[in-house]
């Protein structure tokens, strides 16, 4: 067992967990933060797509050991009371439809606005292109995603 110390969502955590553990576990079982979910454990799904130090990645294959001390946001962390303008527009899109990649979805379109806060919707297919949907609401999440942009870059 190791100490490691990991910021995440703005707080500090120390876990005890064994050299070589996946973050996503340690987010899941040691720290309760559920929402990020497993999907294939080969980072090929996104289902567990967090940031870390703002960039998109899959928390199944990064080991614990490699974040020590970097920024890492997960889908608790986007907004306190769900009101993100992704959160909202995803309501609004009726984007999920079983819910299951629908944090991973979040992460990877806030990562694309927090990057290019007006992209076109070739850019939004391109980089979503790594989050599957495994009840193909693709167009729904497409539309959430140009509903925030244009929220966003209105109230900017």
């Amino acid at each position: 067992m190791a100490t490691y110390s990991l910021n995440i969502n703005g707080t500090s955590h120390e876990v005890d967990v064994a050299q070589g553990t996946s973050l996503l576990w340690v987010l899941r079982e040691h720290l309760g933060l559920t929402g990020t979910r497993y999907g294939c454990g080969i980072a090929q799904c996104g289902s567990c797509t967090i940031h870390l130090d703002g960039n998109p990645v899959r928390a199944c294959v990064l080991q614990v050991d490699n974040v020590n001390g970097q920024q890492i946001k997960t889908i608790e962390g986007l907004s306190e009371k769900g009101d993100h303008p992704l959160q909202q527009a995803w309501i609004t899109a009726q984007a999920p439809q079983c819910g299951y990649c629908q944090s991973g979805q979040l992460m990877q379109a806030a990562a694309l606005l927090e990057s290019n806060p007006n992209p076109s919707r070739d850019e939004i297919k391109s980089y979503m292109n790594g989050v599957l949907c495994r009840c193909g609401t693709y167009l729904r999440i497409l539309e959430a995603i140009e509903i925030a942009k244009e929220q966003t870059t209105t109230t900017s």
